[in-house]
């Protein structure tokens, strides 16, 4: 068995659901994954906002204008009368459950609530398509199975059990339809694995049945070697290791969501990235082997914070890193990168949820600066430690480009730089000039 999903962009439109079709009516049994259509989860957030703030006629606004673009897309989907009114009540019944939580208080659950009815909609609408065209098809609740523990990681045990009783009910059917993204907690309330957490729902469930495979669809023919929206002459990477692939999707690729690749690094179940406006592209495949190229990808990732702490107190002294992280651990608050010094280490952060109050905890420890606005570019290769003349090219490139920090060494796959984010596509073209276009 395989799973199958589809992201917004493949369910944007009735041309796109119905473009689904050949793609998963092939006969095989497959468990098909889908996102909310494009746009709708942000618009959601937006709804759940300003019933937070309070706005309760602003919420209700929004709500209607999302409720007539859903039904102008049944109206446009289904060919026959009858299919189309079942798919309003479908979208009365979601939109109405929306508005209803409008008349009470406001509560983080009732936000999830909301955001989760995305995915719902989605799911019935394909279901809906398929009985239309006499197609065979079931719809199973990503809510029944789908958990995530007190930490907010996937709860394995309790979804390999339910999923494999949601399975055994419907075991003759070819194609099985559930929610991505959504999910409950350990108290049993709606709640998600986070943006882009649909790949990660496809591969968790892959791990939970021991999937032949999963594939995710999206717009684009697989993960290429540089950004395509600022690169020209980029190519698809066809072959990549759990490894490779997990930095890159960290460091900015945008076509698969980073927490993806662990579930299926742990069963070893493929993973190819597929394009639903190309479906004969072969795509890029994400296994365990590794091709050892020089270089293979180049990756950015925005919105980053440097931290630099400098003590003279640093020097020669034990316990000073353990006081610095203590910082950061006391906030929830990753580190993505950190490089030292004798006096001084300099790290980045994404989250800049509890900055000043991580600031104010380091300035007990030593003189703290900080730098916003900063860019991680990240580039995969082979630089094992016993490789010989390891990434001159990187350095040649990003000449005229300022460096403030790199990390080399902590990875046989990659190499991390900082730059400023004004310098970023300045950078990207000059490693693929670089690293790919003179090798091409």
């Amino acid at each position: 068995m395989k799973v199958y999903k589809f992201g917004g962009t493949s369910v944007g439109s009735p041309e796109r659901f119905r473009a689904l079709i050949p793609l998963i009516s092939d006969g095989e049994t497959k468990i098909v994954v889908l996102s909310a259509m494009a746009g709708t989860t942000n618009t959601l957030v937006d709804i759940s906002g300003l019933y937070s703030s309070g706005d309760k006629p602003g919420a209700e606004e929004m709500t209607r204008q999302l409720r007539e673009k859903y039904h102008a897309v049944a109206r446009e989907l289904f060919s026959s009368s009858t299919w189309s009114e079942k798919a309003s009540d479908l979208i009365e019944e979601h939109f109405g459950y929306i508005s209803g939580l409008f008349s009470r208080e406001y509560s983080r659950h009732n936000e999830k609530r909301i955001i989760a009815r995305g995915e719902l909609l989605s799911t019935g609408l394909l279901h809906l398509l398929l009985t239309e065209e006499g197609i065979p098809s079931c719809l199973i609740p990503a809510l029944n199975f789908m958990r995530i523990d007190k930490d907010g990681e996937p709860d394995y045990f309790y979804i390999r059990e339910n999923l494999k009783r949601e399975l055994a009910a419907v075991k003759n059917e070819k194609i099985i339809i559930t929610q991505g993204f959504i999910c409950r907690n350990v108290s049993g309330e709606t709640d998600n694995l986070r943006r882009g957490g649909s790949d990660y729902s496809a591969t968790i469930i892959g791990a939970a049945i021991g999937a032949g495979e999963v594939q995710i669809w999206t717009d684009i023919s697989g993960l290429h070697n540089n950004d395509p929206r600022y690169v020209e002459n980029t190519r698809v990477v066809r072959s990549l290791s759990f490894s490779e692939a997990a930095e890159l999707a960290f460091f900015g690729a945008k076509i698969l969501h980073p927490s993806s690749i662990n579930p299926a690094r742990m069963k070893n179940i493929p993973v190819r990235l597929k394009n639903t406006m190309e479906p004969g592209d072969e795509g890029t495949l994400i296994t365990s082997e590794t091709t050892l190229e020089d270089y293979t990808a180049v990756a950015a990732k925005d919105g980053i914070t440097a931290i630099r702490i400098r003590s003279d107190r640093m020097l020669m002294a034990y316990g000073f890193m353990r006081r610095i992280f203590e910082a950061f651990e006391a906030f929830r608050t990753p580190i993505d990168m950190i490089t030292t010094s004798e006096v001084s280490v300099s790290l980045t952060i994404e989250d800049p949820t509890y900055l000043d109050e991580i600031v104010k905890s380091l300035s007990s420890i030593g003189h703290v600066e900080v730098d916003r606005d900063q860019t991680i570019i990240c580039v995969v290769g082979d630089f094992r430690p016993d490789r010989v003349g390891s990434a001159p090219e990187i350095f040649e490139a990003l000449n005229e480009i300022s460096v403030k920090m790199i990390s080399y060494g902590g990875s046989d796959h990659s190499v991390s730089i900082l730059i400023n984010t004004t310098d970023k596509i300045t950078a990207l073209r000059a490693l693929n000039e670089k690293l790919f276009a003179q090798k091409a």
